[in-house]
Formats: C-alpha cells, structure tokens, sequence
C-alpha cells in the first residue's frame, strides 16, 4: 500500500544529505546533514549553499519543491504514466504531495539523489523487445489503457519530455530510448539520429546515439558512468526556471554557466549549441534541455540532448536570444559582445557550426 509521508530523506550514494519536509503552506524545507556538510558538496549552488540551517523552498514554479529535487519528478510522458498508475491502484493523483512523488521515485530516478523510504517498484523483469514498448506507450497515448502499466511506470523513471520513452539496458549500457508522440512524423526517431551526428560534426559534446531497429532514437545516458550515479542539474531546477513557459534567455544561461562552471570552455560549449539550434531551427530550447553534471569536484555542461528541428513556443525559441524569440546569426554575436563572450571565438564558433552542417 502506498503510504503518505510527512518527511523524505535524500542521499548520495550511501551518504545521507539531508531532509525534507512540507510546511504548512505546501512549501518544502529542507536541511542539509550535519555530515554531509562536512564532506560533500552544495547539490544546487544558488539556491542550497553547503550550510546549516533551514532552507525554504519558493512556491513557483515546482510547486513548492527544490528544483533540483523538481529534476527528479518526472513530467509530461512520465507524469502521464505515474498518474495513470496511480489511478489504476485507486489513488487520486491530485492527493499525492511533492514529497510522496519523491518517494515513488526512490532510487529509480535520474541523476544522483535518492529518496527515502522509496515506494518505487523494483525490476524483477528482464528486458522484452523494444518494438513491445513502443507498441505498448502507443496504446497509451490513444486510449486509457492500463495493460502494460506497471512495467512501463519503471521503464519510464523519471524521464521527462513529451515524447513517449524508457530507460533500459542493453549489454550492460544504460540507454534512455525514444518512441513516437501522438502528432510526430513517421520518421522522428531517424531525423533525432541524423542531427545527432550533424551535432557532432559541428563541434558539439554529444553522449553516443544510436538508431534502434531502424527507427527508435536512443542516446546513451549521461547521468550513469559503469554504473556510478552522476549528479545533474537542469537549467529549470538551477534557476527556478519554468521550461513550460519562455523564461530565459541565453544571455542569462551563459552567465549562470560561467557562474557554476568557472570555466569559459563550458561557456563556449554553451554558445556553439545556441548557434546550432537556431541555424536547425530548434525552437524547444526549454530550461530542461539544459543540464549540468558534478564530476570530480566540479560543474560542467552536460552533453547536448533533444536536438532537432522543433516548433517551440508559437514557433519561437523558447529560450530568447538577445531578447527574440526569432533571432538571426547576427544576434548571437551580439549576445556574445552583451556577456563579454571573446568576439573572436563566437565568430570561430559560427563558422565551425555553419561548415559543419554542410558536411
């Protein structure tokens, strides 16, 4: 039986960071461990500083929630799924605080943290083909199906995105793999892989991709390195940043990465994915299609994900560049001349992605 909680215990590892609980007003508070803030680290620097004391959340725009506890939580497909599930046990999903949606995450999530007492189910199943899942979520997008509900809840973890997808592992990789949504082409899952090596011609820090039987786009997770947990960070999570609304501009996003990283090459690894994505014209630049990992001590950008041509907000960029939501080359390098980004090496940049996508 599902079991409502008034506390969740949050670890790394073996290591008990700290706790959470939910005020009265529905917004979290949380505490670092006493231990932990003796030998670890701040797990989101601008809003949970590595001290004691008593942290309270802000009430948008995760309901309450820490973002980078949010980045757990699942949303749109995995949201959809956990919802369906709850439904199908006979719970309502609008009863569920925060904190019990962090416990059915448990240690299935993305990323590092894991939730105490977790309520997720365990895997007892091997892998099945990968055209049944797909078959399976497409059932599930067409109609309130439930057949195949609780294997596909754990398959989806806590994956965000619209596009149906599981996590899975295949000769011992772990692979976050991609269906078919209700108003995609055909063909999504080949167009994803074909500008997934365009990205990489152009200079871009990839994670490997590979085209699945022909037409299912998978994308080796980063957030797993011979099976250690890496912790991430969306962009959202990081700067209380909506990715449902337009909320950001690069100009912001270059300035919290020199800010996190302290390393202008992660600045520049930035700014060749903005040039990328408006010369593909990829408008679903949201908050969460940015990520960091904590590696050896520090912050770095995560490799790119979820690059391709995509209608974004009214067929704008979700993320603005120079304040446009339209913008031109020209606007890249004006953002670069706005947050004293080296002129010379936002002009290299250009060129490279421009002669890349020839190729």
């Amino acid at each position: 039986m599902f079991e409502k909680l008034s506390t969740v215990e949050v670890f790394y590892e073996e290591m008990r960071v700290g706790i959470l609980a939910l005020a009265t007003d529905h917004r979290c508070l949380f505490e670092y461990d006493p231990v932990w803030i003796n030998q670890g680290f701040s797990i989101s620097p601008f809003y949970l500083p590595l001290k004691s004391g008593l942290f309270a959340a802000k009430a948008e725009p995760f309901d309450g929630l820490f973002g980078v506890f949010n980045d757990s939580l699942p949303d749109g497909w995995g949201r959809l799924l956990t919802d369906r599930w709850l439904m199908s046990k006979g719970y309502n999903p609008a009863d569920l605080t925060v904190l019990d949606r962090l416990s059915l995450i448990g240690d299935g999530g993305m990323g590092a943290l894991i939730y105490l007492p977790g309520q997720n189910t365990k895997d007892e199943k091997s892998n099945r083909e990968i055209a049944f899942y797909a078959k399976e979520a497409a059932k599930i997008l067409h109609a309130d199906y439930t057949g195949s509900l609780d294997e596909l809840v754990i398959k989806a973890g806590s994956s965000g995105g619209a596009r149906p997808k599981i996590l899975i592992t295949i000769d011992g990789v772990d692979w976050l793999i991609k269906f078919k949504a209700t108003m995609d082409p055909d063909d999504i899952g080949i167009i994803e892989y074909e500008h997934s090596l365009k990205a990489g011609k152009c200079g871009i820090e990839m994670p490997e991709t590979r085209l699945f039987e022909g037409k299912y786009f998978g994308v080796r997770r980063f957030d797993r390195e011979h099976a250690k947990r890496i912790h991430s960070h969306s962009a959202a999570g990081l700067l209380y940043a909506s990715h449902r609304l337009p909320s950001l501009d690069y100009a912001s996003l270059m300035k919290a990465t020199m800010a996190l990283t302290k390393d202008i090459n992660e600045v520049a690894k930035l700014f060749r994915q903005m040039v990328f994505n408006v010369l593909i014209g990829n408008k679903d630049d949201h908050a969460k299609n940015f990520s960091y990992l904590y590696k050896n001590g520090t912050w770095q950008l995560s490799p790119a994900y979820d690059l391709l041509p995509s209608y974004g907000f009214n067929n704008n960029h979700t993320t603005t560049i120079n304040g446009k939501g339209k913008p031109e080359i020209k606007d890249c390098m004006e953002l670069a001349r706005q947050t004293s980004f080296p002129e010379k090496s936002a002009k290299m940049i250009i060129d490279e992605v421009l002669e890349g996508l020839k190729s």
